[in-house]
């Protein structure tokens, strides 16, 4: 059995997101996927140790791993996993490597529920924004697209929301503790000064 093809399925992915992606969507956007998640893991992956067949794996999770959102914003994991499960076939991944990529997709639903290392670690990657110096610009940008889609928030109410989940929130792999905690706590005591603001 030769190597998947990981160009050619990163290839089809970033097209498909580029291509057909609702244009309402300001937060879960072609960039998010290539620019944030894929390196995130990447990063997160040297940083624990991770290479060879388990890297192709995370990197192709990273890839897919909201491709769903090309059918809707409602269960996009499950809809994403089923795309993966129907194109990476023609790209040479083996049913046992699908199986992997798709529970690695489903880690990343909120409330997150990894279990293993490369779902720990993904899980991480597609939350890494929460301990960046531009989440609240991204954060803005999240608030936008739900705002696009009909669910919309006062002020108050989006900074407590947010507040809330930045605080319930931990990250699952050392390096991710290590490289993002000390931002975020930065990035809750900026949302609990907007929480308080009048």
């Amino acid at each position: 059995m030769g190597q998947p093809d990981y160009s050619a399925a990163r290839q089809y992915a970033l097209e498909r997101l580029e291509r057909e992606l609702d244009p309402r969507l300001s937060y879960h956007t072609l960039a998010h996927t290539r620019d944030d998640v894929l390196p995130a893991a990447e990063r997160l992956a040297a940083l624990e140790g991770i290479a060879g067949a388990a890297l192709l794996l995370l990197r192709t999770a990273a890839l897919y791993h909201d491709i769903g959102f090309t059918v809707g914003r409602v269960e996009h994991e499950q809809a994403g996993v089923q795309i993966m499960a129907q194109v990476l076939p023609s790209f040479g991944y083996t049913v046992a490597q699908i199986d992997r990529i798709g529970a690695l997709i489903m880690a990343t639903r909120i409330p997150q529920t990894p279990h293993a290392q490369l779902e720990h670690i993904l899980a991480d990657a597609d939350l890494d924004l929460l301990g960046r110096d531009d989440f609240l610009e991204r954060n803005a940008e999240l608030r936008r697209e739900l705002q696009a889609f009909g669910v919309g928030f006062t002020n108050a109410e989006w900074y407590a929301d947010q507040l809330a989940f930045l605080t319930r929130h931990h990250y699952w792999t050392p390096a991710a503790r290590q490289l993002r905690n000390p931002p975020k706590a930065h990035n809750i005591a900026l949302l609990q000064t907007l929480a308080a603001a009048p």
